[in-house]
């Protein structure tokens, strides 16, 4: 990781080998340009048909231009000046930053386009160097180690210097768990069965000082956890449960997290085609932004309570399989019909979330992948949010704004509710076509109780299937930074 430092000093007197400037949709100028004086940035700019619309960049070296210490100027757009905001900066720096991270020492202005929100502009620029750089090249041959070395944030005096470096710090830490849940994500299913993801698991707890628990599957069918079983028994690689405590509120009601580990979804018996398996390492993108929300949370220390326990099986078809048609006795003793073995992961946080709703928690937040129909409904780019208490529903939607990963709220619509009515068992685990992602939260919401819940389905954003501004094809790591930013502000708040 780069160095992360404030300065106050004039832009243009600042060493380093480039200079990231933002210019405003017009083009007019932005933090920055005005001063450095020995050359027309902004006519440059414009004499190379650039107008500074979001995507735009322009790098102008140093070629002796006069009080500029610098080696270059790397020109930015950033859009319309009046929707420059903290997300902007993210973005801004993002798409430029595998150029950036060739070169060992960057310095930038862009913070300073947010005005009263320099805090939340200063975190999201390092989150947007940091996440926009990453690569997955574990399995290449050979790769480019990046040479940064330092990124200079510059501000006006007027800054507060402790809540700047306080901010980069912060950014630095989300980020970096961020791109953590990318890898676990982006590893081949067969590096990855639940047994590693416990381990890795584990070894970031170690790592960050939270309280690890590792339900093996003895363990697991000792305690009631039939969904996770069922779904696990078609594999020869076994399912684990992964239990995590952060304490840091005293006696609080913990927040409870929670998301879907399916190691590999195949589909089961009710088996998917090949060109729907390819991804399907991503099925536990749920579990992997728990993990790095938990590990995240435990850097930064907040005073509140959280617990996480994360269910993780592989789908598989096997004569040990469960069969459309069987009936699951989950955690708690109630008792699923499956119909669909596609439809698994409802099955697996059934289990995780009467887990957590026993434990007495204040919220439960869970994650993952879980519906096709909420892609369809939402797209690529928001996740859909369903949930049995409005307040943590908004607080939870204001998050994922907040940082950058925005989602949107469907309805728990409770006259479907029947949908999902068994002819045999309490529930069963699929409707009709229509309103699946609906259809879906109503079966998790039988396990929550009477506990405040929200379920985020991030089946469209979890897994990019092209480069976007700050994250390159294959994993986000969404919605990380929204569980982070909704700990974080739940700290020392009273319960509900």
């Amino acid at each position: 990781m780069p160095t992360l430092s404030f300065s106050t000093k004039n832009p243009a007197s600042v060493p380093a080998d480039v200079l990231v400037l933002p210019v405003f949709e017009g083009p007019e100028r932005g933090p920055g340009i005005r001063d450095v004086e020995g050359i027309d940035l902004l006519a440059v700019f414009r004499e190379a048909g650039l107008t500074g619309k979001p995507g735009e960049s322009l790098l102008v070296p140093n070629t002796g231009i006069d009080g500029l210490a610098a080696r270059g100027v790397f020109l930015v757009g950033l859009g319309r000046r009046a929707q420059a905001s903290p997300d902007a900066c993210r973005r801004a720096i993002g798409r430029v930053a595998p150029r950036l991270v060739k070169q060992a020492r960057v310095a930038t202005t862009l913070p300073q386009v947010a005005r009263r929100a320099a805090a939340d502009a200063a975190q999201a620029t390092v989150e947007g160097l940091l996440l926009g750089s990453y690569r997955f090249d574990r399995y290449k041959s050979s790769s480019e180690t990046p040479r940064l070395e330092e990124l200079v944030v510059l501000g006006p005096d007027r800054w507060s210097a402790s809540a700047i470096r306080g901010a980069l710090r912060r950014g630095e830490v989300v980020a970096e768990a961020q791109a953590w849940a990318r890898d676990l994500v982006n590893t081949p299913a067969l590096d990855l069965p639940p047994a590693e993801l416990a381990n890795q698991a584990k070894g970031m707890a170690r790592e960050v000082g939270l309280t690890c628990k590792i339900w093996t599957e003895a363990e697991l069918e000792k305690g009631g956890f039939g969904g996770i079983l069922g779904v696990g028994q078609g594999s020869v690689r076994p399912p684990r449960l992964i239990e995590l405590w952060y304490q840091g509120g005293g006696r609080g009601a913990p927040i409870a997290l929670t998301g879907k580990g399916v190691a590999f979804d195949s589909g089961g018996l009710s088996i998917k085609d090949a060109s729907g398996m390819e991804t399907m390492k991503c099925d536990m993108g749920g579990a992997a932004s728990i993990l790095g929300a938990m590990k995240a949370i435990a850097v930064l220390k907040p005073k509140v309570n959280v617990i996480a326990a994360i269910p993780s099986s592989e789908n598989m078809p096997s004569g040990s399989a469960i069969r459309p048609g069987d009936v699951l006795r989950h955690r708690g003793g109630k008792t699923s019909e499956v119909l669909n073995t596609d439809a698994e992961g409802r099955l697996i946080l059934a289990d995780a979330l009467a887990f957590l709703a026993e434990q007495g928690p204040r919220a439960i937040i869970d994650t993952a992948t879980l519906t096709g129909a909420c892609m369809v409904a939402l797209g690529e780019e928001l996740w859909g949010a369903l949930g049995n208490d409005r307040r943590l529903v908004r607080d939870v939607l204001a998050s994922g704004e907040a940082v950058g990963e925005p989602g949107w709220e469907l309805p728990l619509h409770e006259p479907y509710r029947k949908l999902i009515d068994s002819d045999i068992a309490d529930i069963k685990n699929i409707g009709k076509r229509w309103g699946g992602a609906i259809t879906a939260a109503l079966f998790l919401r039988e396990f929550v109780g009477d506990v405040p819940w929200v379920h985020i389905d991030i089946a469209g954003p979890a897994f990019a299937q092209k480069a976007g501004d700050y994250w390159p094809k294959g994993a986000t790591g969404i919605p990380v930074r929204t569980l982070v930013h909704y700990v974080l502000s739940q700290a020392g708040t009273s319960q509900r």
